[in-house]
């Protein structure tokens, strides 16, 4: 299994409460994109202290990503996305169908495309892949705004695994077909 030189999984080695928050699988089309623009950000609303606006485009660029460079945009492929809540913030991993290479940040700032593993190492706290004979998943960890208050107004974990509930609770589409009818969100 391949695993990146930029960064250790921020869950890996460490015993964490983790809470998955909701994950999706879409057909491996461009349309599919907005959808996604749209999950995150319905998943992310009531999560303190989380950058929707950043969770939403690198999640948009690393799915772009996946249909234009992996098997994931040949007819039948899919590409999964999964959020999860941890104490230090929110995991997005984006799972797709394999391919020859390998993700690679693109070192020419003035060319015209390819800047979306630039962003993804720009505005992660983390980012990284893992590949293996399924594909690769493609992961980025935004760390959590300290939250407003003081520090002894009970145990910021559970105030947080509380609200990750909640968020998890009304997020209960997983699928293309339900993600349009339920969502809120004005992100196409």
């Amino acid at each position: 299994m391949d695993t990146p030189v930029t960064g250790r999984h921020p869950t890996s080695g460490t015993r964490q409460c983790a809470a998955i928050l909701g994950s999706v699988t879409i057909p491996g089309s461009p349309e599919q994109v907005s959808g996604t623009r749209a999950f995150i950000a319905r998943t992310l609303a009531a999560l303190p202290g989380i950058d929707r606006d950043a969770a939403t485009l690198l999640t948009s660029e690393l799915v772009t990503n996946a249909i234009q460079h992996t098997d994931s945009g040949a007819p039948g492929g899919t590409v999964t996305v999964a959020v999860i809540g941890i104490p230090e913030g929110v995991l997005v991993e984006v799972a797709d169908d394999g391919s020859a290479g390998t993700p690679v940040v693109k070192d020419d700032p003035y060319a015209a495309e390819g800047h979306g593993l630039f962003l993804v190492q720009q505005l992660a706290a983390q980012w990284g892949y893992l590949r293996d004979s399924a594909g690769t998943t493609v992961w980025f960890h935004l760390a959590a705004a300290e939250r407003p208050g003081r520090p002894d107004e009970g145990d910021p974990l559970q105030a947080y695994l509380t609200a990750a509930t909640a968020v998890a609770a009304r997020t209960a589409a997983s699928t293309p077909e339900q993600i349009p009818a339920t969502s809120s969100s004005q992100v196409t």
